[in-house]
Formats: C-alpha cells, sequence, structure tokens
C-alpha cells in the first residue's frame, strides 16, 4: 500500500512501524515541542502532496495534533484505537506498538478536517446518547471514538470532532447502535 501523503509521527521508532506496514514519506515531530523547522516541513509536505497527522493516542499525541492543525489547516488525521496501540507488556501506548495492519486499517481511513464547522450533531445529541456525564459516558466516548475513526476525546473535544471531521448523522446513530448493541451483549 503506497501513501502519496506526507505522514507526521512523533519519533523514529514510528517511522520504522508505519514504513513496515506501508510506503511512505513520514516527518518526525521528535516529541510535543513541535519546532519551527518541523512545522515549515510540515507547511511545505501539505502544500506539495499534503499530509497525515499520524500521532499516538494519549494526551501529548493530541498536543502535537492539535499544535500542527492550528497552523497548517486541511491536515487529514489518522486515528488509532487504544487498544491497537498497546505494547504487549501493557506498559507503553504508541503508534511503534500496532501492528501493521491496524495502521494500514488507520491511514485508510484518515479523515479531512473541516475548517468551517457545520453542527450536524448538537450538544443534545451527545447528552441523549449518553456521551456526556452519565457512568458509561466515557467508556461510550472511547468506543465512539474507535469506530468513526476520530479517536477518544472527552465531550467537548467529541462535539468538536464531530463537527471537524463531517460526521454525519447516519454515521453517528449508526455507530451509536453498535454501542448499545455491544453493551447489551456484555
Amino acid at each position: 500500500m503506497k501513501i502519496r501523503e506526507v505522514i507526521v509521527v512523533e519519533g523514529k521508532d514510528d517511522t520504522v512501524a508505519v514504513k513496515r506496514a506501508v510506503e511512505a514519506d513520514t516527518i518526525e515531530t521528535n516529541g510535543s515541542a513541535v519546532s519551527e523547522s518541523t512545522l515549515k516541513q510540515i507547511e511545505l509536505a501539505q502544500e506539495r502532496r499534503g499530509v497525515i497527522i499520524f500521532t499516538d493516542p494519549d494526551y501529548p499525541g493530541d498536543r502535537i495534533r492539535h499544535i500542527i492543525s492550528k497552523r497548517i489547516p486541511a491536515c487529514k488525521h489518522a486515528f488509532l484505537p487504544k487498544k491497537e496501540a498497546i505494547s504487549k507488556n501493557l506498559d507503553d501506548l504508541g503508534v511503534e506498538n500496532a501492528s501493521s495492519k491496524a495502521i494500514q486499517e488507520a491511514l485508510l481511513h484518515a479523515k479531512e478536517e473541516n475548517e468551517q464547522y457545520l453542527e450536524v450533531i448538537t450538544w443534545q445529541d451527545l447528552h441523549d446518547a449518553g456521551l456526556i456525564a452519565g457512568p458509561t459516558s466515557r467508556k461510550r466516548r472511547e468506543r465512539i471514538g474507535d469506530l468513526l475513526r476520530i479517536g477518544y476525546a472527552n465531550g467537548k473535544q467529541l462535539h468538536k470532532r464531530l463537527q471537524k471531521f463531517r460526521i454525519t448523522a447516519a454515521e453517528f446513530s449508526q455507530a451509536m447502535e453498535c454501542v448499545f448493541e455491544e453493551e447489551k451483549e456484555s
């Protein structure tokens, strides 16, 4: 599988994992304090080939994602579910721990960020679905983030991501049905 866009990852181990899974070029941020020179490289890559931001499913990964997308709009975002990014010892979370298949799936489903938010799924929809302020809300948000391939987020961030990545009401409804069905089975 060949990827045209340049993939932004956090470090060398992530590059190795990505190149094991797909044929692609990467830019490494080397941590969450993304340097000016790295941002300029990413800007050039976005202008020439497009960019997919593919960071770890944790706070530093989200911070990097935010820094880049604030400076360089219209990047694509690929998300790994936490369960796919955990090490065998259960002591490390990152892209470098994911299988080639999980990396391919994440990149295949990369979503482009929309600068202009159109509210399709309302805050009330999130409340009604039990995604905010309930005993199972965190678990549901984690699962819906995996199903929609937009990553885990708190309630406020989830609302924003649903708009940013243009998730339709039908996609949201189908994912929630899956979540409810899984809850019944467990």
